[in-house]
């Protein structure tokens, strides 16, 4: 199976704009043969908290319409980024677009401490069919605990989906702990990060893909948008540039 990690540079706050490019990324990486495309954290809104309540997008919003059937006509999957509404306050939430079916919907469960004063914790865990395999996301800060990678492993994942937005020492970090959980995990872990500001910190993209053994496939750059393709089949990742248009 070919899979997708898109390295983008959100623009604060810019929902319409956003989805455009999304659309361009996604259209990019099918005609690459990828079949699932992966986002980085809150990649409709940018990473921005305080913006956070009034950019919560509903899951069945009609703004994510062009997506879906985006979906639909390539024949893929997509798993986006945004602030999703919830009862008592705004989740950071993923989307996983599906063609001809419902999405499905993630939220992260695991809080940074600074993020507890403009959102709330999901509460569910979610393993999905991504072609032949079953595949598990992760947001960021709870992708760093091996707990969460291998309880769903135990409920079936055989891939780590990690949707962040990473600084250049977040990344470092990253790069320890991610090939630990391959290689313990027996699961090939795939990371997509943004590039450029997100809050008040700039993100450092070097998405990534790692095989069952730790081994580390291919990577982006820390500043430039970009795809990274990962074929699971051929036990190999490579890089292409995304071209997206003003």
């Amino acid at each position: 199976m070919k899979l997708c990690a898109v390295q983008l540079a959100s623009r604060k706050g810019d929902l319409a704009g956003n989805l455009h490019r999304h659309l361009q990324a996604i259209q990019q990486a099918a005609a690459l043969g990828a079949e699932l495309v992966v986002f980085p954290e809150l990649s409709l809104s940018g990473y921005e908290p305080t913006l956070a309540r009034q950019l919560a997008t509903p899951a069945d919003a009609a703004l994510l319409a062009p997506l879906q059937a985006a979906c639909d006509r390539l024949g893929v999957q997509a798993a986006i980024g945004l602030p999703l509404p919830a009862v008592g306050g705004v989740r950071i939430g993923m989307l996983v677009l599906r063609p001809g079916l419902p999405a499905l919907s993630y939220a992260k469960q695991r809080l940074h401490a600074d993020e507890f004063d403009y959102f709330i914790p999901g509460d569910k865990s979610l393993v999905f069919s991504a072609g032949e395999l079953q595949a598990a996301p992760a947001i960021c800060y709870e992708s760093m605990f091996i707990e969460h990678a291998a309880r769903a492993r135990a409920q079936g994942a055989q891939l780590y989906l990690v949707s962040v937005v990473k600084t250049a020492k977040g990344i470092i970090e990253g790069y320890e702990h991610y090939p630990e959980v391959a290689r313990q995990l027996q699961m090939p872990v795939l990371m997509s990060n943004s590039v450029g500001p997100a809050d008040s910190f700039i993100s450092a993209g070097q998405s990534a893909a790692w095989d069952t053994g730790g081994q580390l496939l291919a990577s982006l750059s820390e500043q430039h948008e970009g795809l990274l393709l990962l074929d699971t089949t051929a036990n190999n990742a490579q890089a292409h540039p995304l071209v997206l248009a003003p």
